[in-house]
């Protein structure tokens, strides 16, 4: 399978490749409009501000609307996940509005939330095999969908309960990093790969 590591000028690139390789992946890191033609899923990578981001993928906006639209697989981590909805408190700019909801600072008196934190699972393909869930973060920032059943996982920080992870048809993203988030983790990427034969 052929996925399209969106490359907006920041974030994981390396760690994030690693593991789709070893999941059976082949990775591109996208530079150009035909790689996400050709590719089979495409992955939006975490780390980064939504405003900087969201200026890099304005060019590709039309094509991976489209990809998204044709049903093809998607992935977003951190960031990547927040580029998924409409807008952010972050900064100006918009999201690929694949999902419909917004994203707002995250509440608490310590910022960034960085560390390991429980994520809890609801029933979802992208958790198939994994018991239990500690996984890493790196956030000042979380999603609000505007459907709250596309919700599939949750975490606590403080007194801020807010989505861990989204899904809505063949389009999920998840907060925390999977990259970085030992055999768990790891086990979410061959996953998602999964998904792309079927």
């Amino acid at each position: 399978m052929n996925v399209a590591l969106l490359d907006f000028g920041i974030g994981n690139l390396h760690s994030l490749a690693k593991a789709l390789e070893s999941a059976g992946a082949r990775v591109t890191i996208d530079a150009d409009l035909s790689t996400i033609d050709m590719a089979d899923a495409l992955v939006f990578p975490g780390v980064g501000s939504f405003g900087a981001a969201s200026e890099q993928l304005a060019p590709k906006t039309e094509a991976l609307h489209a990809a998204i639209q044709s049903g093809k697989p998607c992935l977003g981590v951190c960031l990547g996940m927040q580029l998924l909805f409409e807008t952010s408190e972050e900064g100006a700019g918009s999201g690929l509005c694949a999902l419909a909801g917004n994203v707002r600072a995250l509440h608490s008196r310590r910022l960034p939330h960085v560390g390991w934190n429980d994520v809890e699972m609801m029933d979802d393909p992208l958790f198939a095999g994994i018991d239990s869930l500690i996984a890493y973060y790196s956030n000042s920032y979380v999603v609000e969908p505007a459907d709250a059943s596309e919700v599939i996982a949750w975490t606590q920080y403080g007194t801020d309960r807010f989505p861990a992870a989204v899904r809505r048809d063949n389009v999920w993203g998840v907060q925390f990093h999977p990259e970085k988030s030992g055999a768990p983790g790891l086990r979410l990427i061959r996953n998602f790969v999964a998904r792309i034969k079927t």
